[in-house]
Parts: structure tokens; sequence; C-alpha cells
């Protein structure tokens, strides 16, 4: 069982690391447009200084605590982890990632970091300690209100996506690109990253597995 923790400890922090690599990477290839919680990170950044990844923990901050006012829970420490360490993460590889001065450089650091974010957020979402501020003040307002997932998810998106754009945000066929494959890549990689980390005990584990993934630790 201590293996079991271990792992999706291990599988929490790599998709973190992957996660941020992806945004960073598509914020480096920014003349394409990137996703919409990221223009309101760059238009934050671009607006009033800070960098991009203080911006992300800012607002991670608040909507944890908006979160935590309205449903009178603390958050689970992965959610707090993800807001402080992708924010962290961010920035570190904005300092080292240089930027792209060709179109072609463009497009393939754009597209790795589109591959990254789907794959990152599948990897850490599979160990299932908890999701980021995002996903829980999204998942807070299906709850609250009944309505649909995607319909929510992109209506949060559609609002930051303008609040970041008149900001000055980077808005354009990558971010339409971003809002497409995303979600598909983590359709992939999501199933993959359970289905590793629940090989990885073993056959005969299989039943312990099942129940804690049933459990929020």
């Amino acid at each position: 069982m201590r293996r079991y923790y271990l792992l999706r400890w291990l599988f929490f922090m790599t998709g973190l690391v992957l996660l941020a690599l992806g945004i960073t990477l598509t914020i480096k290839g920014q003349r394409l447009g990137i996703g919409p919680w990221d223009v309101f990170h760059v238009g934050l950044f671009q607006k009033n200084g800070l960098t991009v990844g203080m911006w992300s923990i800012i607002i991670g901050v608040l909507i944890i605590g908006t979160t935590v006012i309205i449903t009178k829970k603390l958050p689970r420490i992965g959610t707090l982890l993800n807001m402080l360490l992708l924010g962290i993460f961010i920035d570190i590889f904005n300092f080292f990632i240089p930027e792209p001065s060709t179109w072609p450089g463009v497009i393939s650091i754009f597209l790795l970091g589109v591959v990254a974010v789907g794959y990152g957020t599948g990897v850490y979402v599979s160990a299932n300690l908890g999701a980021g501020p995002r996903d829980s003040i999204m998942m807070l307002i299906v709850e609250k209100t009944g309505w649909n997932i995607c319909m929510v998810r992109r209506g949060i998106e559609l609002v930051v996506l303008a609040i970041g754009f008149s900001l000055g945000g980077p808005v354009g066929v990558g971010t339409l690109v971003t809002a497409l494959f995303v979600g598909s890549i983590i359709h992939v990689s999501l199933p993959q990253s359970k289905l590793i980390l629940q090989r990885s005990m073993g056959h005969n584990n299989a039943q312990t597995v099942s129940y804690l993934e049933s459990k929020r630790f």
C-alpha cells in the first residue's frame, strides 16, 4: 500500500511538471495564440507585471478561497500543491526555454506544448490527489446548478478568454487548437495513466487499487 501512495505522488508530480512544460511551450509559441486560462494569465502579466506563474498562483488562491467559502470545506492537499507548484514550474521553464525565432519553430513548439498539456493533465489527474483550482470551481458550478459540465467549462473559458483578450493576451488559431484538441488528448492519456498506475501494483493488488481509487485522500 505504501508503494501505491508513492506511485500516486510520483504520477502527480510528473504530471504537474509535464503540464507546466506544456503551458510554457504554448506560451513560447504564443504568436499562434494560447489557451483561454493562459491568455488570461499572460494578459495580467503584460498589464500588471509580476510573472505568468505568479498570476497563475494568485488566480488559483482566489478560486480556492471562493470555493472554500461556498462549500465550507477545506481543499485537498493535491489542489493546494497544484495551485502552488504549477505556477513555480511555469516560471522555471519560462526562464530556461527560449522563444523560437522562426515560424516552423513556433508551430513545432506550440504543438509539442499542446500534447504535453494533454498528457500532463491525464497523468496528474490519474493520481486522484485533488483537482486543480480551475477544475474545482467548474465542478462546484456543475454541482450547484446541475448544468452540463461541457457547457460550464466552455462558459468559464469564454469569460476568462474575453477578460484576457481585453488585457492584451494573445488570442489566435492556437487558442482554437487548444480548445479542440487538449480534451481529446486527455481522453486518451487519462485512462492510459490509470492503467499504468494499476499495473504497477501487480495483478494481485487490483482490488486494493480499485478500493483506494474510490476514496478521497
